[in-house]
C-alpha cells in the first residue's frame, strides 16, 4: 500500500485489555503488558515477539487502543447497519475509526473474522459489553 501511496498511514488496533504493540511503539522496543481476558480474543496478547516487532515496526505508524465498549458498539453497528457479523478483533478497526482515533480523511478498515460466540453477540446486540 505504501509503495503505491507513500503518504498512506497504516495502524494496528488493540483492545485496552491487552495492547503490547502500543506499548512497544511507546518504548521503541518489544514490550510486555498485563493481559486481561475479554470477549476480544483474536487480538491482544501479553507481548510482542522481537521478530514480529522487527517486521511490523517499519510498516505501521502505531497501534490504536480501543475500549471494549467501543468495540462492542462497532460490532453492533456492523450488524445492524451493514449486516456484517464481526468478532472483536474484526470490529476493532471500525471502533478506532468511529472513536476518531484514526485521524481524518479517507479511512479504510479491514473487518475480518466472524468467529464470535452467539451468546456474546446477543449481549452486544442488547447494548451490553460482555
Amino acid at each position: 500500500m505504501k509503495a503505491k501511496r507513500p503518504r498512506t498511514r497504516i495502524y494496528a488496533c488493540e483492545p485496552e485489555t491487552a495492547a503490547p504493540l502500543a506499548a512497544s511503539f511507546a518504548k521503541a522496543a518489544p514490550a510486555e503488558v498485563k493481559r486481561t481476558p475479554s470477549f476480544v480474543d483474536g487480538i491482544g496478547a501479553s507481548s510482542v515477539l522481537p521478530d514480529m516487532w522487527n517486521l511490523v515496526r517499519p510498516l505501521l505508524e502505531g497501534s490504536l487502543v480501543v475500549s471494549l465498549k467501543e468495540i462492542a458498539s462497532a460490532i453492533r453497528l456492523l450488524v445492524e447497519r451493514n449486516r456484517v457479523v464481526a468478532e472483536g478483533a474484526g470490529g476493532s478497526a471500525v471502533a478506532a475509526a468511529l472513536a476518531g482515533k484514526a485521524g481524518t480523511g479517507r479511512i479504510v478498515c479491514v473487518v475480518s473474522g466472524g468467529n464470535i460466540d452467539t451468546e456474546v453477540l446477543g449481549k452486544i446486540l442488547r447494548g451490553e459489553v460482555p
